[in-house]
């Protein structure tokens, strides 16, 4: 009887061992698990009304020269990215509540935004400019001179321009800078003459008022640059967004975006 019961207990550790032998030295594939992806996923927050940079095309997607070019550098940087449109009066409030990782949406360089994220290398520099109705006169020493009321959109570094040239210079009442979510309907306002001239980044307001009766009557050098803005505290990744812009700018494919979307 004692014969009998050893055997059996020798026989179920013997079983053990090589149950746990198995299970201990098998693949996940050949075990049957899926590997998890381990590939970083960015939340890309831009503006969907600013072409050609970021702009929601016909079918709905993000496009333009930003997008394109985060989707570039994640790609050659091997990580995924999300475009994310935000209004862009809220787009840093978002970033620092971490709804988005990153903003890349021709986000000029401040000394305001510095103190609230950190910013990669200069990519662009572009200009202030000044449209108006065609037949209405207004020229840019009427804007100025304080004369005009000027629609831009909320959140903007044209809205600041505004503001410090302008307004706080007692050239023109504050209540003549009419602030807009986005600046399609600043436009919109201007060509309903609910405002005589909307303020804003060159490239885009040459884009906006594409086949209206609007035109442009001149260019303020404010020479601001854009850069990618993130978390201040996310340096590898700023370091990363860093060493991908500088590929992107040596490779071929920089100068097909800046023609593609006529930047030059």
């Amino acid at each position: 009887m004692e014969r009998w019961y050893m055997s059996v207990i020798a026989l179920l550790l013997i079983g053990v061992v090589i149950i746990a032998g198995c299970t201990t030295t098998l693949p996940a594939k050949e075990a049957g698990l899926e590997e998890k992806d381990t590939t970083s996923v960015y939340i890309v927050g831009i503006d969907g009304d600013y072409a050609p940079y970021s702009y929601i095309d016909r079918d709905g997607n993000p496009a333009g020269f930003d997008v394109e070019s985060i989707e570039w550098i994640a790609d050659e940087m091997g990580f995924q990215v999300k475009i994310q449109p935000v209004e862009w009066n809220r787009i840093i409030p978002a970033l620092l509540e971490k709804e988005i990782d990153m903003i890349y949406s021709g986000m000029s360089i401040t000394d305001e935004r510095r103190e609230l994220v950190g910013f990669s290398k200069p990519y662009w520099t572009a200009n202030q400019s000044i449209a108006v109705r065609n037949e209405s006169g207004i020229d840019i020493d009427d804007i100025m001179e304080g004369k005009a009321v000027i629609g831009t959109e909320r959140g903007s570094t044209a809205a600041a321009w505004t503001e410090d040239t302008l307004v706080y210079s007692g050239k023109m009442p504050a209540e003549n800078l009419a602030l807009y979510g986005n600046i399609s309907l600043a436009i919109n306002a201007l060509e309903e003459e609910h405002v005589d001239a909307v303020i804003f980044d060159l490239p885009v307001l040459k884009e906006a008022i594409l086949e209206r009766p609007l035109m442009i009557v001149g260019e303020l050098k404010t020479g601001e640059r854009y850069g990618i803005a993130v978390r201040k505290g996310d340096t590898e990744l700023l370091e990363t967004l860093n060493e991908g812009l500088d590929r992107l700018m040596d490779s071929p494919e920089w100068q097909e975006l800046i023609e593609k979307y006529k930047l030059a």
